[in-house]
């Protein structure tokens, strides 16, 4: 792969979101979460039983690579474009219930 086809690899990963499951659009509304959010150990559940079909699989077995190298941080450019990182933690509200606050 050259830069310019890694820098390709790199906007797709950026402009595509997670559609269906724990991080699809039902728990992180209207898209879901960015693929270069996913928690490391969603990919490797991925990684161990198979990523999807077509172009999405693809690009999320991309994203379990770079962060299984340790290269994370090269998602931090597009993290900083839409305001930083998205939490994933529940935490608690005032009246005890559980809520998913973004950044």
């Amino acid at each position: 792969m050259d830069r310019e086809e890694f820098r390709d690899l790199l906007g797709d990963i950026g402009n595509y979101h997670m559609p269906f499951g724990k991080f699809g659009p039902k728990e992180f509304p209207p898209n879901g979460l960015p693929l270069y959010e996913l928690p490391p150990e969603y990919l490797a559940w991925f990684a161990e039983r198979g990523f999807p079909n077509g172009h999405l699989g693809e690009l999320m077995e991309a994203v379990w690579g770079i962060k299984e190298v340790g290269m994370d941080q090269i998602f931090d450019p597009m993290r900083e474009a839409r305001g930083g990182r998205v939490s994933i933690r529940k935490r608690k509200n005032k009246r005890g219930d559980h809520t998913r606050f973004d950044d």
